[in-house]
């Protein structure tokens, strides 16, 4: 008879750092008969800091809840732990925002099409009806949710009620505000892209505007949505270098693929259970 396949998880640990944890975890899976697969861990600070964990493991049984309730009682509570264990198996349900400009959005279906992305997308959300087909395409749900100074309130119902549920929302340019009532309704993280020149360069023609300063850097911030606009915790940056002989289409085009691929890595990166939030910032396995 052959050995039934195991099952991988992820143990994400956050709590005050202390001596033992390691020892803890590591004996505590081993006693429940996980095979660590690997392990990364973070501590803020030599003493007084906190502590974060990565984990994954091999389990030989389908039983993640029985391990997960006896984690808690053994271990969590003694170390004041938050912590989550997810099974790899599964992955992450994802809800796009998007307006009118597609690229990220369409780097993201392209990328989940070919399996590069272990995420499974739900439903995109715009408030344009711009990209009904390119989504349509892709086999996904493609709902257009019009949104004005008038209807922003019971759009965001609208929105907050297609997004139920889901473990991560992306906005791929979406050119909208997010509210603190939509961010609450939705329950989920959201992370955002924008280009690099914030607050710099703001209005509708930033690449236009970098021409004319000169700039000599091209760049993308993928960061988590918070209620103050364009604030929230850094995941993942990158930039490009630009010089007086690119044009502000030149530099459009360019921070275009920089925006996608900085996204794209992003979402990977939370959707892997990579990414830990600390206050303002992250940390990022």
């Amino acid at each position: 008879m052959s050995r039934p396949a195991d099952t991988v998880g992820r143990l994400l640990v956050r709590c005050p750092d202390r001596f033992g944890i390691v020892a803890a975890v590591s004996s505590f899976l081993s006693a429940s008969g996980a095979n660590i697969l690997s392990l990364d861990q973070h501590t803020t600070a030599t003493y007084d800091g906190t502590y974060f964990q990565r984990t994954e493991f091999a389990l030989p049984s389908r039983d993640l809840d029985r391990l997960r309730a006896a984690f808690d009682s053994d271990v969590a509570r003694h170390f004041a732990m938050d912590f989550t264990v997810t099974d790899t198996a599964a992955p992450k349900r994802i809800g796009i925002l998007v307006s009118k400009i597609d690229h990220c959005l369409l780097d993201l279906l392209w990328r989940t099409q070919r399996g590069d992305l272990d995420v499974t997308v739900e439903v995109v959300i715009s408030n344009h009806p711009d990209l009904a087909a390119a989504v349509a395409s892709f086999g996904v749900p493609f709902v257009h949710v019009p949104v004005t100074p008038e209807t922003k309130t019971d759009a965001e119902a609208r929105q907050a009620e297609l997004l139920a549920g889901l473990d991560l929302v992306v906005l791929a340019r979406y050119m909208q505000i997010v509210s603190a009532d939509l961010l609450a309704a939705v329950g989920a993280p959201m992370i955002n892209i924008h280009h690099s020149f914030l607050p710099a360069f703001v209005g509708a023609v930033p690449y236009r505007q970098a021409k004319e300063r000169g700039v000599k850097l091209v760049g993308a911030t993928a960061h988590y949505v918070t209620e103050e606009l364009d604030q929230g915790p850094i995941i993942e940056q990158d930039v490009v270098r630009v010089n007086h002989r690119h044009t502000a289409a030149d530099l459009t085009r360019l921070g275009a693929d920089v925006e996608r691929s900085v996204l794209s890595r992003a979402v990977r990166w939370h959707c892997e259970d990579r990414v830990m939030r600390d206050g303002a910032t992250t940390v990022v396995f």
